[in-house]
């Protein structure tokens, strides 16, 4: 679609840079198609009709149509209002320290752009000395997956994709239950994953706190609530078992970006950490292999202990 909208307008702009002599009429001819392309694109109605407005006020003018070149300053002023509407000055995206992760996320309908423009993103933060990785989180639109990893290739960016023979979870279920667990870990206090003894508390602790936390809801919204936490604890479905994937995933990559620090701090030992990824290799087989590579590697590293 966005591919669309540029070779529609283009070809508008084509149209009126061949006049010699343009009329009002042509003038709002023109931005009738160009309004038309906007809307196909699902650009929001009033947000379209306000641009048009505002070029058609500014391109009838007399020193517009006489000028030696009329189209060229309509396509001038086409450009000038579309830029003044997405934002004339440039924000850079807040990113956190390079030892930290930054997780961005792209949404928006199909066909907007999404995959092409998070390729141009990570080719950009490439550029500038980061490590980005495009993660393929689309398994149900066909050839989403290939789409991706042809638009990395481009941008020499690595993609991660558990390809098209897994079964998919339901991944909108999936991130409430880590966002519901989490917000639950923070009123609990959250347990470091080798503390023996605060293991021993933390069920109870975390029983306690979701009682607490979600009782201020109305009853249903607590039921449902409860019941994805429970869900997530119980470890029997597909998406709490790669919920717990997810899960222990992150503070694994976050180990391994600050050089170890925590393993190191601990004293960590391999079979420590290889206890807590079994459940992964269980939600994930994908994810389980880049989760052992990271392990061996600290392991060389002396990060964690033999």
């Amino acid at each position: 679609m966005a591919f669309d909208l540029t070779e529609k307008l283009q070809n508008v702009f084509k149209n009126l840079r061949s006049k010699g002599r343009l009329t009002e009429e042509d003038v709002k001819a023109a931005l009738k198609e160009v309004k038309m392309a906007l809307l196909e694109a699902d650009v929001n109605f009033k947000v379209v009709k306000n641009f048009v407005k505002k070029v058609q006020e500014r391109a009838v003018g007399q020193d517009v149509l006489n000028s030696l070149t009329p189209g060229q300053m309509v396509v001038k002023l086409v450009n000038e209002e579309l830029v003044a509407l997405m934002g004339s000055e440039t924000t850079e995206i807040a990113l956190r320290p390079s030892n930290e992760i930054t997780v961005l996320l792209m949404c928006g309908l199909q066909g907007a752009g999404k995959t092409t423009t998070t390729a141009k993103i990570a080719g950009k933060l490439k550029k500038k000395g980061r490590k980005p990785l495009l993660v393929a989180c689309d398994v149900y639109r066909p050839a989403a997956i290939d789409q991706l990893k042809i638009n990395g290739e481009k941008q020499d960016v690595e993609v991660f994709a558990m390809g098209t023979n897994h079964k998919p979870v339901d991944i909108a279920k999936v991130m409430l239950m880590c966002l519901i667990h989490d917000i639950v870990e923070i009123d609990a206090g959250d347990t470091y994953a080798y503390d023996t003894e605060g293991l021993k508390t933390q069920k109870a602790r975390e029983d306690a706190a979701k009682e607490r936390i979600f009782s201020i809801l109305p009853e249903e919204q607590k039921d449902e609530l409860i019941k994805l936490f429970d869900e997530f604890e119980e470890f029997k479905t597909a998406e709490s078992k790669f919920a717990h994937a997810m899960d222990n995933l992150q503070p694994l990559i976050l180990n391994n970006s600050n050089g170890g620090g925590d393993w190191r701090e601990h004293g960590v030992t391999a079979e420590q950490v290889y206890g807590r990824q079994n459940k992964t290799r269980l939600g994930s087989e994908k994810l389980y292999e880049i989760t052992k590579q990271i392990i061996e590697e600290n392991i060389e590293k002396g990060n964690i202990k033999r």
